[in-house]
């Protein structure tokens, strides 16, 4: 699979599907997905993002750089001690691949462990790449395999990969994200809601490929689940700006505040659901990274911020966005996370 990343950052684990898909406009799939069409068989139309985009994008970057480089070193660190650098990285496409060179390039500059790092593809409601799992059991110990990912929002890819590698012996579905607001997992760099600025933009911020795709007709039975390679957006590309911002910042000791609170996220997405009358909690969307998303990808209905980050800095880009595209804002009292978005059932429009 072609991405604009370097050959010794990652290798993706993925079928070029380049040309062969026809990408669909935001509202034609968001329809399509709330009638029962399953959302990795079809591709979004991805865009070069506008001025505004980038200026909220550069704008996170400058606030969350640091933070997110703290957070990667004190994962990095988790990962050392529990694994050592006998470790194979295992990014989950697309979001994971950019923090699991993240990781790598952690790991080498503090400890000097050139560790590997593959990227395959995991998808709710259809399983872990088998193809790609075989692949790397015939190169890899199992016990090697550790699989990396963004952010946990509610926790579902988590749920996907606990069922997925159960089929595989000795695979651990432990899984290494930088920051873990469900509060799910003890190997992540940070359980507050810390947004990573590359959720902000799609391919020109992942390697200029595509959201991984399944579907029958097009990836058979050998074949690696699917991607796009955006060629047509290489003039755009951000990819390694992204890895430099928050490799600059990197330090030798990771100074983070240590965050408890109890219970799981998946808990306060319920009662969430309860009061606003949502019957599929995949309509909400915890956390900063999440919330930014369904802004910029999906077709929103609400967005709720914590009261304790009414004029935050940190969610000032939110507030605008929501205002640019007229989505009310509603002040929240949220445990886990700091915002919330709620995608807009359009059958009720």
């Amino acid at each position: 699979m072609r991405s604009s990343y370097s050959e010794q950052d990652v290798t993706l684990l993925l079928k070029d599907i380049s040309g062969m898909v026809k990408p669909q406009p935001t509202e034609e799939r968001e329809k399509l997905i709330q009638s029962g069409r399953h959302y990795s068989e079809m591709l979004p139309i991805e865009y070069v993002p506008t001025d505004r985009y980038m200026e909220i994008y550069e704008e996170t970057l400058k606030i969350y750089s640091k933070p997110v480089a703290q957070a990667v070193g004190r994962l990095s660190d988790k990962i050392m001690q529990s694994r050592g650098a006998d470790v194979a990285l295992v990014s989950l496409a697309r979001a994971g691949i950019p923090i699991g060179i993240l990781i790598k390039r952690y790991l080498k500059y503090k400890y000097n462990a050139d560790v590997a790092h593959y990227s395959i593809s995991i998808i709710r409601g259809r399983g872990i790449d088998h193809n790609a799992m075989s692949f790397l059991l015939k190169n890899y110990r199992a016990e090697q395999l550790l699989f990396v990912d963004g952010w946990i929002g509610k926790g579902a890819i988590l749920r996907e990969l606990k069922k997925a590698v159960e089929g595989y012996e000795g695979v651990s579905s432990d899984i290494a994200v930088v920051a873990d607001p469900a509060n799910v997992t003890e190997l992540c760099g940070t359980h507050e809601d810390l947004l990573i600025p590359s959720s902000c933009l799609n391919s020109t911020v992942s390697g200029l490929v595509s959201r991984t795709f399944f579907r029958s007709d097009i990836i058979g039975e050998k074949d690696f689940h699917g991607a796009v390679f955006y060629e047509e957006l290489r003039h755009a590309d951000l990819s390694y700006d992204f890895i430099r911002a928050i490799e600059s910042e990197f330090t030798l000791s990771s100074d983070i505040p240590h965050i408890e609170t109890e219970g799981q996220g998946i808990d306060e997405v319920k009662e969430i659901a309860e009061k606003y009358h949502i019957e599929d909690i995949n309509f909400i969307k915890p956390g900063i990274g999440e919330a930014t998303r369904v802004l910029l990808r999906r077709v929103p209905w609400k967005v709720l911020i914590d009261e304790r980050y009414k004029d935050s800095r940190e969610l000032s880009h939110l507030v605008r966005l929501a205002k640019e595209k007229e989505v009310s804002v509603e002040y929240y009292p949220l445990k886990h996370y700091k915002c919330c978005g709620i995608i807009r059932k359009l059958g009720d429009i």
